[in-house]
């Protein structure tokens, strides 16, 4: 057996095995390690990354909660500040009908003082037009004299 071919062929080849599997196994291993170090930083960056999309989503989650609240408050305050400017023109609208009324009202007066005043004018203008028909008619001119001299008398007296 140790004289054979084969026997020496296989001899050599475990021997080249044996030599040769010491730097293979370290560059397999090296290569193994170096791939699952890769993998490792590549799961690494994976979980970083999802950590940051979970972060942002609640974020953007936050301002979203966030703006509806304040859309809410605007719209609330919009209602409110629409109730004040309804009630403030219903009060300035009830103020312009008081003043227009106060104004037909003092037109109305004023009118009616000019009546009267044109009445009690017209009542006078006929009072003497009767009584200078009436004198004229009843009173002769002695009688006339007599009173215009009494009338001329008087003055002074009454006017001072």
């Amino acid at each position: 057996m140790l004289r054979t071919a084969e026997f020496w062929v296989l001899v050599a080849f475990v021997v080249f095995v044996v030599l040769a599997f010491k730097p293979l196994r370290k560059a397999v291993t090296g290569a193994l390690d170096e791939r699952a170090e890769q993998i490792r930083k590549q799961l690494d960056e994976a979980n970083k990354l999802r950590e940051e999309a979970q972060a942002t989503l609640a974020s953007y989650k936050r301002k979203q909660r966030d703006a509806l609240k304040e859309a809410e408050e605007i719209v609330t305050h919009a209602k409110a500040e629409a109730e004040r400017l309804r009630a403030e023109a219903a009060k300035a609208l009830e103020s312009s009908l008081a003043r227009r009324e106060a104004q037909a009202l003092d037109k109305i007066r004023q009118a009616e003082e000019q009546a009267v005043g044109e009445v009690r004018n017209l009542a006078v203008d006929v009072a003497i037009a009767a009584t200078r028909k009436v004198l004229t008619e009843q009173i002769d001119e002695r009688r006339s004299a007599g009173l215009v001299d009494q009338a001329i008398a008087e003055l002074p007296t009454k006017l001072h």
